[in-house]
């Protein structure tokens, strides 16, 4: 059988980076075999050794959100690829700019701070490769996360904001509970329940499924 033309085409892969096992991922056009590196949190050696076994063109770094997980190694990694870095919302620049500090009390090495080139904010739009994602402020587990969503394909970037049967911590001094439940329950589950999302930290989900089991949003 016949692919349709107008078949939406991207495709993704997910590489596990820095100790906290942080999923950094790749999201590509099939055809064009350009995208995108989502959240390159550090072991640059490892993202660049699987943007050339996919064969993919990166056009940007996106970050979802300003963690040192998620950013410590997107600085590095545009100097390398000469692009640019997109995202999260402004909120977070202060956690994009004590990376370095915080992985220190960590014990952890080789993470830097990074800034963006295009702070974003809900309303507005993402492309990846042709494809364009919705962009959903959730704050809770940071002040600046955003989630991107690609109607298309019924799929979903949501960083640390909701996992597979659970959410993102909120116990830091910014943190705030009731805002994350509330984001997710009023922006991301009308989505619809087929849509289906990486997450940035453990396995793949879909939205009807948390919606239906996760205890923290049951």
């Amino acid at each position: 059988m016949s692919t349709p033309a107008h078949e939406p085409r991207l495709k993704a892969a997910v590489v596990q980076v820095t100790p906290f096992e942080q999923n950094c991922t790749l999201i590509w056009d099939e055809a064009t075999k350009r995208g995108a590196v989502i959240d390159p949190g550090g072991d640059v050696d490892r993202i660049e050794a699987a943007i050339a076994q996919v064969g993919m063109t990166v056009e940007k770094i996106v970050l979802t959100h300003g963690h040192l997980d998620h950013v410590g190694g997107a600085a590095e990694l545009k100097e390398k690829l000469g692009v640019k870095i997109e995202g999260p919302h402004i909120a977070d620049k202060f956690l994009m700019e004590n990376a370095e500090k915080q992985a220190a009390s960590y014990g952890l090495t080789g993470i830097r701070n990074a800034t963006s080139d295009r702070w974003m904010e809900e309303g507005e739009t993402l492309t990846i490769g042709g494809h364009d994602f919705e962009i959903f402020h959730c704050p809770g587990h940071s002040p600046g996360s955003l989630v991107y969503v690609n109607r298309p394909n019924r799929f979903a970037l949501v960083g640390d904001v909701i996992f597979r049967g659970s959410i993102g911590r909120t116990d830091f001094p910014y943190g705030d509970h009731d805002a994350l439940i509330n984001a997710i329950k009023t922006k991301l589950f009308p989505l619809g329940d087929d849509i289906a999302f990486i997450c940035g930290h453990g396995p793949m989900g879909q939205f009807g499924m948390e919606r239906q089991s996760n205890p923290f949003l049951v």
